[in-house]
């Protein structure tokens, strides 16, 4: 049993060569403690590992979807010698760590985000692929009303939205509804409370339907060239779409299409 709870804190279903990671601390809002963030880490390693998964939502129950780091572990290492220094060093780079397996995941990943998104819990979001949220979800990094920036967040939120819309959020602490974080780019789909589920696991069985090992391919080339130069990006991805192109699972798509008949995939 972690954090009071007596069942794990991530729960993983999966179905259709779907993951389902499920962040299960309702209790605490699902906050990022140092135990979420080692159930969450070692999920994502699994995941990773297994060739049969071709796509991960990452959902969460209770009221909130990630309420950020856990304060009262925070404020707890302020008794160590060092005032928590070495504490919050560890804390950091652990979820940092984390944070960053998802766009490293070889599988496309989903946030199903059914409720509140703060701070870290907003990092959660912006750090995956994609995100479905539900009508009046609330997203923030509102650290700085507490007298915390919210610094590590930044940086996904910075890679998934505009700079001066990541800006003002960080620096009023104010908080945007679903339909805002569509605008913004932060989600990329809106549904019904109701139908959250449904519609993200529609999404995850379309990307799941495609041809798995082009899909990885492009994941991966995505977020290298993103951080490229134009020159380096189109050299980049000019190897890859070639070594795409001579899979032979990828010749007989084309010729399918040629055919106008489905490809033999399976």
């Amino acid at each position: 049993m972690k954090d009071g709870n007596p069942e794990p804190l991530v729960l993983r279903e999966d179905q259709d060569r779907v993951a389902r990671l499920t962040l299960n601390s309702a209790s605490n809002y699902n906050a990022l403690s140092t135990a979420m963030i080692d159930a969450l880490s070692d999920a994502l390693d699994e995941v990773a590992a297994d060739p049969s998964i071709r796509v991960l939502v990452l959902a969460a129950r209770g009221k909130a979807f990630c309420a950020g780091h856990d304060l009262r572990e925070i404020q707890g290492a302020r008794d160590d010698a060092d005032d928590g220094r070495a504490a919050y060093e560890r804390l950091f780079s652990h979820c940092s760590a984390m944070m960053q397996k998802l766009p490293a995941l070889p599988q496309p990943v989903i946030a199903e985000v059914q409720g509140i998104a703060t701070a870290a819990g907003c990092q959660l979001v912006a750090s995956c692929d994609m995100a479905v949220a539900a009508e009046g979800v609330r997203f923030g990094v509102n650290g700085v009303n507490i007298g915390l920036f919210c610094s590590t967040p930044m940086v996904a939120l910075t890679r998934a939205i505009p700079p001066r819309a990541a800006f003002d959020l960080l620096v009023t602490g104010d908080f945007i509804d679903a339909a805002r974080a569509r605008e913004l780019g932060l989600v990329n789909r809106v549904a019904a409370p109701e139908a959250l589920t449904d519609e993200t696991m529609a999404l995850a069985r379309q990307i799941a339907g495609k041809l798995p090992a082009a899909v990885r391919m492009g994941k991966r080339a995505f977020h290298a060239q993103a951080g490229m130069g134009l020159a380096e990006a189109y050299g980049t991805t000019s190897a890859v779409i070639c070594e795409n192109l001579l899979r032979p699972d990828t010749a007989e798509g084309i010729q399918a299409f040629l055919e106008k008949r489905p490809p033999d995939w399976d």
